[in-house]
């Protein structure tokens, strides 16, 4: 029997919408029934394995294999991956061995995965709003998938000698070896003298599956350039860097064990795109992703385990200034082992205060949350310092699992000693729907303003479901109680018109008002981002007029892919609809050369 039968939780789609699919996926082969194009049918299912190179540490807990229906079993190998919990006691960090399979696949395939410690109590496969279905016979789990999924499998409870299983779309167009606008990594391991490998403006580094590459990859400076592949990036020093430059695409990598910094970092950046990315991290300061005074940014699809926080955004920090605005993450999976899964606001400039704007969490499942510091706690962070303005963010459809140790929410505007020069300057407009949290380890979530100066102010909370109960007008509750005691959280004196509505209930008195640029930019070929904005807490946004490539997300407004159409300009109308109207306006999309 699923873990996940009786939850409550809906089902998960991959992604939300069709368009959405083509333009995240665009290499995923036919489906059944297809034909190719000289006419000669698609193979309904195929699966595709691939080897882990001698000299990567692999793991022996469990035994994986694949296969399509009535085909042959194939093993599919399992890298040792690394995670990380700290002591509350001794304030050391232990560190544990833990299983990453991974393969390609379109159609069905089945998996049986047999635990080398023998005859199986308890199983489960989260992200429970899977509800992936699977049969028990002694010591193997086996079940089917129809779709791409990152999983994980825990037998008898146990979270870190467990089994993490990514089953990727198959990849139909892959670069040409002898390419010379292509830097290819082929099977096998690689190594570079200096552990960098600098992309140029243009280029397209390519890792093929059963490659692993012991480098960073580093964009500085450059355009139109990508990562991409089925390849892993294993203890690579500060992963993926991604710094002043535009027009970004990083697709399908694993990152494995980084032995510094983070996974990926985007620096002071345009038109970044991270699509279907695994990461995995033990280190100190082990976070998945951040972003740091960057635009128009794309995380998608992604699977982080990380030993700090799975997303950070960031304005100011280092060498990186600017704001930091309309920033999309979705449809992925976040664990964090240490720290946050969703951290917001903590560096920016004193000197020339920043604002951070226009965020998007959508589709998410958080999994996993364990920080015993109280000022660090949060499955959802929103910490503005250093002066930061925080603005207009939207957390949707977001499913919290029981996590072992931390808040759902901290919202505060903070002066943390530590880290800051100054008290952030508040946080105005956050919109969180559909958030669900089933679970017995939470401590009170946290809604603290500095003062009246440094407010929170505006926060919706729109079906907010805590252990199946929905808390908001309508429920059932002490007439002396406040919602937030139902939550429960602390809410002090500086938070300001917060309001907290049922699933029907109007968002706004008026129709919106588009708030986004009415003029944009694309380049041909390279990848597009533009997240539509609105006042009144939009709920459906849509696209008319689009360029051939590009798709509208009509639940978080973002218009992304990859512009195929002609050079010159497009009249695009776009709306933004709440409970209450709609609003539309015409954008001038002009798709220029590279």
């Amino acid at each position: 029997m699923n873990d996940a039968q009786g939850s409550g939780l809906s089902r998960r789609t991959l992604l939300q919408a069709a368009g959405a699919t083509a333009a995240a996926y665009s290499l995923i082969g036919a489906t059944a029934g297809t034909a190719r194009a000289d006419g000669t049918p698609e193979v309904a299912d195929k699966l595709v394995v691939y080897p882990i190179p001698s000299g990567v540490p692999t793991n022996t807990s469990f035994a994986v294999k694949a296969r399509t229906p009535g085909g042959e079993w194939q093993t599919v190998p399992v890298y040792r991956a690394r995670a990380k919990q700290i002591n509350a006691d001794t304030g050391s960090g232990p560190v544990f061995n833990s299983s990453v399979a991974t393969f390609d696949f379109k159609g069905t395939v089945e998996v049986a995965v047999t635990s080398s410690k023998g005859a199986i109590g308890t199983a489960r496969i989260r992200p429970l709003s899977y509800d992936t279905e699977f049969t028990v016979d002694g010591a193997t789990v086996s079940f089917t998938l129809t779709e791409p999924r990152n999983l994980s499998l825990e037998i008898d409870g146990e979270k870190f000698d467990n089994l993490q299983l990514h089953a990727n779309p198959i990849e139909t167009k892959c670069p040409d070896p002898d390419d010379p606008d292509v830097i290819y990594f082929g099977p096998g391991l690689h190594k570079t003298t200096d552990n960098v490998v600098k992309v140029p403006s243009g280029k397209t580094v390519y890792l093929a599956g059963g490659a692993v590459l012991t480098s960073r990859i580093e964009f500085h400076d450059v355009q139109n350039a990508r990562l991409i592949g089925r390849g892993v990036l294993y203890n690579s020093p500060s992963g993926v860097l991604v710094e002043y430059s535009k027009n970004i695409e990083i697709d399908g990598i694993l990152v494995l064990n980084p032995t510094s910094g983070y996974s990926v970092t985007v620096g002071q950046s345009q038109q970044v795109t991270v699509r279907n990315l695994h990461s995995y991290s033990h280190g100190q300061w082990g976070d998945g992703i951040d972003v740091f005074s960057s635009e128009d940014v794309l995380i998608d699809g992604v699977w982080m385990r990380n030993s700090d926080d799975c997303i950070a955004i960031y304005a100011h920090r280092w060498e990186y200034y600017g704001d930091c605005r309309n920033i999309t993450v979705r449809d992925s999976t976040l664990w964090a082992d240490v720290a946050h899964p969703i951290n917001v606001g903590t560096h920016g400039n004193t000197d020339k205060p920043e604002t951070i704007e226009n965020l998007v969490f959508s589709n998410i499942d958080i999994l996993d949350h364990r920080e015993p510091q109280m000022d660090y706690q949060g499955c959802i962070a929103l910490n503005p310092g250093d002066s930061n303005l925080l603005k207009n963010v939207r957390a949707q459809d977001i499913r919290v699992e029981d996590f072992r140790w931390g808040q759902l929410i901290n919202m505060r505007v903070m002066y943390n000693k530590s880290y800051n020069t100054s008290v952030g300057r508040g946080i105005d407009g956050v919109f969180i729907r559909n958030l669900t949290y089933t679970g017995t380890h939470a401590n009170p979530s946290v809604m603290v303003g500095f003062d009246a100066d440094h407010a929170i102010q505006n926060v919706t909370f729109q079906n907010l479901v805590i252990n199946g109960k929905f808390i908001g007008n309508g429920m059932k509750k002490p007439g002396w109680y406040k919602f937030t005691d139902m939550m429960p959280a602390y809410a002090n004196e500086h938070v300001l018109n917060t309001r907290f509505l049922n699933s029907t209930e109007a968002t706004a008195d008026a129709a919106p008002e588009i708030t986004s640029p009415d003029k944009v930019t694309a380049t041909k070929h390279q990848v597009f981002n533009h997240l539509i904005t609105a006042s009144g807490l939009p709920t459906r946004f849509d696209a008319e007029g689009l360029p051939k490539g590009l798709v509208i997300d009509t639940e978080t407004g973002l218009v992304s892919g990859s512009a195929r159409d002609h050079v010159g300009s497009f009249t695009v109308t776009i709306s933004a609809t709440n409970s209450v109207g709609t609003a539309k306006q015409d954008v001038t999309l002009t798709v220029a050369h590279a």
